[in-house]
């Protein structure tokens, strides 16, 4: 079977250190060729709670996009996205992009609109993919980033996985945390 590239949001504002680790961990079983950008805290946005740490994975899968949005979904209630009495957002994996594929698929809307929308997601996809193009708009993500009016606070934080540094120190020190 083929593989199909895709790029994946993660987000958590509820133990977040280790829920993205436990998804990361997760992907790193699903995607082949797994990079990551650089991990960000922003403000909750569209929900109530405390600040999110949101970063793009891209990757390459052998699997349909209905299956690996299936598995997505396990991965995210494993955990606690699903749980009753589940405080704040533990894991949300939403596929930003899988090939430069633009429609509804089982309802699944691709490419997902909170690229265009949300900051934690077009930054973080500009420094990973910067010459890929969106596939509706037809710029490139660094270029859609540059352009970019989107107002919502968000800086860039420390994060390792697996002993890697995701987040470049230089990076940190050029976009210091903002606060209101």
């Amino acid at each position: 079977m083929s593989l199909t590239p895709v790029l994946l949001g993660l987000g958590s504002n509820a133990q977040r250190d280790h829920h993205l680790h436990a998804g990361l961990d997760a992907l790193a079983e699903l995607l082949e060729d797994m990079r990551c950008s650089p991990v960000f805290e922003s403000l909750a946005v569209g929900y109530k709670g405390d600040n999110f740490y949101n970063l793009v994975v891209a990757g390459q899968t052998e699997l349909p996009l209905t299956e690996l949005d299936r598995r997505l979904k396990f991965i995210e209630a494993d955990n606690g996205r699903y749980a009753p009495d589940r405080k704040g957002l533990p894991l949300d994996i939403d596929v930003l992009l899988y090939a430069d594929l633009v429609g509804n698929f089982d309802g699944l809307l691709l490419p997902r609109a909170e690229i265009l929308k949300n900051a934690f997601v077009l930054w973080p996809l500009a420094l990973l993919a910067p010459a890929l193009q969106h596939p509706a708009v037809g710029q490139c993500f660094a270029e859609l980033w540059e352009q970019s009016s989107i107002d919502q606070q968000l800086w860039p934080v420390p994060f390792q996985w697996r002993g890697t540094d995701l987040t470049p120190p230089e990076l940190i020190g050029e976009h210091p945390p903002r606060f209101t």
